[in-house]
């Protein structure tokens, strides 16, 4: 299976980027794993509505460039469902299991997801109704991914 990550923004914390290097690193027994990183885009000051959705759209257009048409995309999103680390594990076998090659995992920048990528969405995930910083969250989601790997094969993960 493969399973490309496309988020919004750069990691610029050495220690982040660790943890990440860690996790695909594990991660390379399992799948094929792809992390793409589209460019963030500058909010203005004191934005209005009008200027969310057009610094979100602008972020859409940069991230769907990367999702192809067969791809099962899984967003990230606060309203999305939630799961135990077992259930998410089930859900990624069963996809294995249903044919899907490509999983894309979306992690939108600081305003969230444009309409148009959460309506290309094959499924939304939810971590929790907290808001967490888009880089911490890139982590959080490959430990879960190598997790679900491991339940999903009866090796021993740490409860």
């Amino acid at each position: 299976m493969k399973i490309l990550l496309i988020t919004v923004g750069k990691i610029k914390e050495k220690y982040l980027k660790d943890a990440i290097a860690e996790y695909t690193k594990r991660l390379s027994r399992y799948c094929r794993l792809e992390i793409i990183e589209v460019p963030d885009e500058k909010i203005p000051e004191h934005a209005g509505k009008a200027e969310e959705e057009a610094v979100r759209a602008k972020e859409a257009e940069r991230i769907s460039r990367h999702i192809k048409e067969d791809a099962f995309v899984i967003t990230l999103e606060i309203e999305g469902k939630q799961f135990s680390s077992e259930e998410l594990a089930e859900r990624i076998e069963g996809l294995g299991i249903q044919g899907e090659s490509s999983v894309v995992f979306i992690i939108g920048g600081s305003l969230g997801l444009d309409r148009k990528i959460r309506k290309r969405s094959d499924f939304a995930l939810s971590f929790s109704r907290m808001t967490f910083p888009h880089q911490l969250m890139r982590v959080i989601l490959l430990e879960q991914i190598y997790r679900s790997f491991r339940i999903a094969r009866g090796e021993p993960y740490h409860k």
